[in-house]
C-alpha cells in the first residue's frame, strides 16, 4: 500500500498548493471568503477527477516501474511540493511527479522519452496560450461592460469570476490531481474510481490546512487583480487547461494562471506586474523537475534495479 499512501500524500500537497489557482484571485479581489473557496474547490474537483481519465493515463503510462520506485517517485513529489508550499511559492506539481517518474525510469531503462518530449512542450505553450486568451477575454469585455451600467457590470463580473473558479477546480480534479493518481492507477493498485474519491478527500484536506500562504501569492503577490481582471485571467487559464486535459496532456494549472495573471497585468501596464516575483517562481519551475529527477534517479540506482 505503499504507491497509494504517497499518492494520498501528494493530492493532499497539491491541496495545499493548487487552491490558489482556483480561488486565489476571488480571495484576492474579495469575491469569495476562503471557507467558501475551499468547499466549491472539493465539489468540482472530485468531479473532474470521476469524469477525466485521460491525463491519468498519459501518466501512469511514462515508465514502467515496480512498486518501491513508483512509492519513492510520489513521495518525492510531495516534499517538493510542500516545501514550495511551506517557502510560499507555487509550484508545478506536474514538474515533480514527471520529474520523478522520468528520473525512476531512466535509472532502471523504462522512461519514454518521447511522451516526455511531448509534454515538455505542452508545459511550454500552455502557460503561453492562457497569456494570450487572457489579452483577448480581457479586451473584449471591456468593451463590451463599458456600455453597461456599473452596479450591473460588477455583479455580472463577480458570477463569472466564481464560473471560472469552478472551471479551474474541476481541471484540478481532471489534470493535477489526475497526474497524482497515473502511477497507481496504471500499476493497478488502485481501482480509478476509489482512487479518484480517495484522492479528492486527500486533495480537500490538504487545501483546509495548508493553502492560505500560497492563496496571497498569487491573488495578490503578481499583480493587484479586481474581479474584472481576475475573470480574465482565471477563464484564459481554465480553458487552456481544459483543451490540453482533452489531449491527455498534464499541463500545470499553476503555469497557465500565473501566465494569464502576468497578462493581464501587461494590459493594465508593466508597472503592476512585479516582475521579480515572476522571476522567482520561473527559477522554481527548472530547479523542481531537475531536483526530482536527480532524486528519483540516484535511489533507482542505489536500489540496485
Amino acid at each position: 500500500m505503499l504507491a497509494a499512501i504517497a499518492a494520498m500524500l501528494i493530492a493532499f500537497s497539491i491541496g495545499s498548493n493548487d487552491t490558489s489557482n482556483a480561488f486565489g484571485v476571488s480571495i484576492g479581489s474579495g469575491v469569495l471568503t476562503f471557507r467558501r473557496a475551499i468547499l466549491l474547490l472539493g465539489i468540482f474537483v472530485t468531479f473532474g477527477a470521476l469524469t477525466q481519465r485521460k491525463v491519468m493515463y498519459t501518466v501512469g503510462s511514462l515508465a514502467n516501474l515496480n512498486t518501491a520506485l513508483i512509492a519513492t517517485a510520489l513521495f518525492t513529489s510531495a516534499f517538493v511540493i510542500v516545501f514550495s508550499n511551506w517557502r510560499g511559492f507555487p509550484v508545478s506539481s506536474h514538474q515533480a511527479i514527471v520529474g520523478s517518474l522520468v528520473g525512476a525510469g531512466v535509472a532502471v531503462g523504462s522512461a519514454k522519452l518521447d511522451l516526455l518530449s511531448s509534454i515538455v512542450i505542452s508545459w511550454i505553450a500552455s502557460p503561453i496560450t492562457a497569456l494570450f486568451i487572457a489579452i483577448l477575454i480581457y479586451s473584449a469585455l471591456e468593451r463590451i461592460l463599458s456600455k453597461v451600467p456599473l452596479f450591473l457590470a460588477e455583479r455580472v463580473i463577480s458570477m463569472m469570476l466564481l464560473f471560472s473558479g469552478a472551471v479551474i477546480a474541476y481541471n484540478t480534479g481532471a489534470n493535477e490531481l489526475a497526474t497524482a493518481l497515473g502511477p497507481v492507477v496504471s500499476s493497478g493498485h488502485l481501482n480509478a474510481t476509489i482512487a479518484a474519491l480517495l484522492g479528492s478527500a486527500s486533495l480537500f484536506a490538504g487545501a483546509v490546512l495548508l493553502s492560505g500562504r500560497v492563496v496571497e501569492t498569487v491573488g495578490k503577490g503578481i499583480t493587484p487583480l479586481d474581479a474584472f481582471s481576475g475573470f480574465s485571467a482565471q477563464m484564459a487559464a481554465g480553458l487552456t487547461v481544459f483543451a490540453f486535459t482533452l489531449l491527455g496532456m498534464p499541463v500545470s494549472t499553476t503555469y497557465c494562471i500565473i501566465g494569464s495573471v502576468a497578462g493581464v497585468g501587461m494590459l493594465k501596464g508593466l508597472a503592476s506586474v512585479r516582475l521579480h516575483l515572476i522571476k522567482k517562481i520561473m527559477a522554481s519551475w527548472v530547479i523542481t523537475p531537475a531536483f526530482s529527477f536527480t532524486v528519483c534517479f540516484l535511489i533507482g540506482l542505489l536500489m540496485g534495479y
